[in-house]
């Protein structure tokens, strides 16, 4: 055993088989018997299914998938391979690509250097003047190493252009090199040029004037006047302090028209003097005598000039920015003006100040007349050409321009930061700011801190310096600073405004309240529930009125104390101060003088209460022996007066309501027990029968007048019958109540009274139960009389009758019955149509029913009125045929329904023309409406 085999313990079924002995293995055969007998054991008919289910599945996928591929195969054509170009330079490209390629190994070409004898030659020509200094020496080599370069740069143009040719790409446009000129360039010496130098030598000798001995001396007075001259000398203008740019104007313009003058009246005298000699012309012929006066012009203009460039540069030098010690000092304003700040004078106004010393001195000396002109004294004066060059002009003020914007940069830093710290004051920010407050809810204390913000910021302001030096201005910034402090000052007094404002009103509110409290208190109430209200008043004002207006005083005297420093009362807003700090003193002697008005008005109000019970009782009386009045009331002819009294009654039975409901409620308020009135309660019931009574009764007196002496064929025999039978039945119930009404009041009386009482109340009750029954049964005998009359005017008010069927009722009776404007039914009436009145409802029927067929006949023909036939296009024969016509026929049907049967009608015979002559297609008609 191995070493691993001895520390490793025997296990259960090596133990077991240490202790049994050795098992004994079958034979062959039996081994193979026992072989079949374990596979038969093992064998599962469900996994050898499962199994065969699993080879068909994958064959038939296996058969899918490659029809499928196939099919792609077929319907998707395999593409091409795609060409690719052979490279992916253009024939241009490399054609470019080659050129600069090329250009590049020539220009690496070495070149013959520029010889030293030639950079020599150049600088002989220089003047020694110009080459002295030490930065000249600097200036020279760096201008001769430009020119080597220069010269090295065209030796390998030249190279280029005379091996290369520039192909015509794109790509290649900015290349200068181009081909060699044909023939060079230059002087063509082919022809003499002797004799044109001798000629060209002998016209220079004859017309150069310049070198006379006169010009000579005119070139020497010129040097002496003018060589320390300056038209104005502003050296010395920094030394005279600050100056404005009106002043400095002025100035330069006295000494430069001083200048003019006396050159005028010094040098120009000598000029004039020197040509007025006789040997002035010496040696000048007589036909260039113009010729040499136009050289002294020239030269005397060329010195003015001179001299003037001279004065524009001495002046410009003052400028410099390297040296500022000659540097004028201007005065400048900050202002305040208009809600703006800006300088004054401007930055343009003080830059057109400056460039005007220059336009000031290019304008001296331009009317010097010249000598020739003068010497002619001719009516016109020629003067000389003293004009400065626009260059010098040019230069000068762009130079100044440079040098002013320069030397204001530190103003415009100073005024910037003014804009920075203090511009919201005045761009509108400020205004915002403070609508935005003002518009929102804010207390007493965040307006004291706003206001303090700007009071704060008033007095930084004005510790701010007064002025600001820089090397060409001198800044005076008091306006500004005071400005901006005023406008900080003003926002704090619109807040102060504001808040004084609310204080004032806060104080008159304060006061309003206590006078009203005092106007009530004081107030005799002119009723009792005004009194009692007076009380609780005056009681809640003394508890928490008083005290929530003690709060309000002590804020007054804290916002006081804070406005009493920072603002200055009008004498009416102090007077309003110390009233609201007196009105708590002078408040409680108020309530001791209420307390007896409230004394005084109640006992009042008690003993007018006592009196209006008492009256009420009166009242009460009265109108119970009115409503007794009602019950003998039978005369048929006063209905009109009976409702009148009745509606009175009525009145002052409401108004008895309304006092009752007063005295309740002033019972109320004096916690008095209330009063109850059964009498009143019992006046509205017995009355409301009486009320319906004599309206009902009026009513149909007024309705009967109305149909028997209205206008008679108004009248409806239809609505009338309903309206009587409505009347009738009314009057009947009202009769019914009265009679149940008597025999409750008998029963309850029999019961109370004696027997000797109850006879002779039971005969007087008769004789008032007589009177108002008999009134009801007079009125239904009215209305049963009247009820007869109905069936004459049902049958004479026929809707339906015309001129006809009154004719025929006048034949029947004899006389004409036809009714007009006047006629009315108790006429109709008076005529005793009672015994016709069958043969006239005969006539009346048949009227009717030919009134109905007229209206069915008018009704159809209406109908076809709003019809319309629409026609439309038959397919593409272009024929137009009816469309829509269902409609149509079914109404065609049935009014040929309709007509076939009115005309049956024994009642159409009135119309049978027109209900003939009505023409009515046949349904299915062929219709030609081409």
């Amino acid at each position: 055993m191995s070493l691993s085999n001895k520390l490793t313990p025997p296990t259960d079924k090596e133990t077991l088989n240490n202790r049994l002995p050795p098992i004994v293995l079958p034979t062959s055969s039996t081994a193979g018997v026992s072989a079949s007998h374990n596979k038969l054991l093992k064998y599962r008919r469900f996994k050898e299914q499962q199994k065969t289910l699993n080879q068909i599945v994958i064959d038939r996928a296996l058969k899918d998938y490659k029809a499928t591929m196939e099919e792609k195969y077929q319907r998707v054509p395999t593409l091409p391979e795609p060409e690719l170009p052979s490279t992916m330079n253009s024939e241009q490209k490399k054609r470019r690509t080659n050129y600069l390629f090329m250009k590049k190994c020539v220009e690496s070409n070495p070149v013959v250097p520029i010889q030293q004898q030639w950079l020599t030659s150049m600088l002989t020509l220089v003047p020694q003047s110009l080459m002295e200094g030490k930065d000249r020496e600097f200036l020279v080599e760096e201008l001769l190493d430009e020119v080597t370069k220069d010269f090295e740069m065209s030796m390998k143009r030249c190279v280029v252009r005379s091996v290369l040719v520039k192909p015509d790409v794109k790509g290649l446009e900015d290349e200068k090199e181009g081909p060699l000129p044909i023939s060079p360039l230059g002087l063509d010496f082919s022809r003499p040029w002797h004799n044109s130098f001798i000629q060209a030598r002998s016209q220079i000798l004859t017309n150069l004037h310049i070198l006379h001995p006169t010009l000579k001396i005119l070139l020497d007075i010129g040097y002496t006047t003018f060589s320390k001259l300056l038209i104005v000398d502003l050296s010395n203008v920094s030394l005279k302090g600050p100056i404005d740019c009106e002043s400095l104007k002025n100035d330069v313009s006295l000494n430069c028209s001083k200048t003019e003058e006396k050159l005028l009246n010094t040098w120009y005298p000598r000029v004039v003097n020197l040509f007025t000699r006789k040997e002035a012309l010496e040696g000048v012929k007589s036909d260039k005598v113009d010729s040499f006066y136009n050289c002294v012009a020239t030269l005397m203009s060329n010195q003015l000039k001179e001299l003037l460039r001279r004065t524009v540069e001495a002046y410009v030098k003052l400028f410099d920015p390297e040296d500022k010690r000659w540097l004028p000092l201007f005065k400048m304003e900050l202002t305040f003006d208009d809600e703006k700040m800006e300088f004054y004078p401007n930055f343009q106004d003080l830059e057109e100040a400056i460039l005007f010393i220059v336009t000031r001195i290019g304008q001296t000396l331009q009317n010097v007349q010249t000598v020739h002109s003068w010497l002619a004294g001719g009516p016109t004066a020629v003067t000389l050409d003293t004009e400065l060059a626009d260059h010098v002009i040019a230069w000068a003020s762009s130079t100044l321009k440079r040098a002013i914007q320069a030397n204001l940069e530190g103003p415009k830093e100073h005024f910037e930061r003014y804009v920075e710290r203090y511009g919201w004051l005045v761009d509108g920010t400020a205004d915002t700011r403070i609508e935005s407050f003002e518009a929102e809810e804010h207390n007493f204390d965040e307006y004291t801190a706003f206001i303090d913000e700007f009071l704060s910021l008033a007095k930084e302001i004005m510790s701010l310096p007064l002025l600001a030096h820089f090397p060409m201005v001198r800044l005076d910034c008091d306006d500004l600073k005071q400005g901006l402090t005023d406008k900080a000052k003003s926002f704090a007094n619109i807040l102060m405004e504001r808040i004084v404002a609310n204080h004032r009103e806060e104080n008159e509110k304060i006061c309003k309240e206590f006078e009203t409290i005092k106007e009530r208190a004081l107030k005799v109430p002119e009723t009792t529930e005004e009194m009692m209200e007076m009380i609780a008043y005056v009681e809640k004002a003394k508890t928490t009125g008083i005290q929530a207006l003690l709060i309000k005083i002590q804020e007054c005297e804290r916002r006081m104390n804070y406005l009493l420093d920072v603002f200055i009362f009008a004498p009416e807003d102090l007077a309003l101060n110390a009233t609201v700090l007196l009105w708590p003193q002078k408040i409680n002697p108020i309530f001791d003088e209420h307390d007896d008005v409230i004394e005084q008005s109640k006992r009042k109000g008690e003993s007018e209460l006592l009196a209006k019970r008492e009256k009420l009782i009166l009242e009460l009386e009265r109108q119970t022996r009115c409503m007794e009045e009602f019950t003998e009331f039978s005369e048929l002819d006063r209905m009109q007066q009976y409702v009148t009294d009745m509606r009175a009654l009525q009145k002052r039975i409401q108004e008895a309501e309304e006092t009752v409901a007063f005295i309740n409620k002033e019972e109320t308020l004096f916690k008095w027990e209330l009063t109850e009135y059964p009498v009143l309660e019992s006046l509205k019931v017995n009355i409301e029968p009486y009320q319906k009574l004599f309206v009902l009764i009026l009513k149909w007196q007024r309705t009967e007048k109305r149909w028997m002496d209205g206008a008679f064929l108004d009248l409806n025999g239809e609505s009338m019958e309903t309206e009587v039978d409505d009347f009738f039945r009314e009057i009947y119930k009202m009769l019914k109540l009265f009679q149940q009404k008597q025999k409750k009041a008998e029963l309850e009386k029999k019961k109370t009274l004696h027997r000797r009482a109850i006879v002779e109340e039971k005969l007087e009750e008769e004789k008032k139960e007589n009177r108002t029954i008999i009134m009801c049964s007079s009125i239904m005998g009215q209305i049963k009389d009247f009820k007869e009359n109905i069936p004459t005017v049902t049958i004479l008010c026929n809707p339906g009758i015309r001129t006809r069927h009154w004719q025929q009722m006048s034949d029947i009776i004899g006389y004409d019955l036809t009714p007009d404007s006047g006629t009315t039914l108790r006429k109709v009436l008076k005529q005793n149509l009672a015994p016709y009145l069958e043969q006239f409802e005969t006539i009346s029927v048949g009227a009717s029913k030919e009134f109905s067929l007229e209206k069915a006949m008018h009704a159809m023909m209406e109908i076809w009125e709003s019809v319309s036939f629409h026609t439309s296009i038959y397919r593409e024969t272009g024929v137009s045929i009816l469309s829509a016509v269902d409609e149509i026929q079914t109404i065609l049907d049935d009014q040929i329904v309709k007509t076939q049967t009115m005309r049956g009608s024994p009642f159409i015979k009135p119309f049978e023309k027109e209900i003939k002559t009505v023409q009515i297609l046949p349904p299915y008609c062929n219709m030609d409406l081409s």
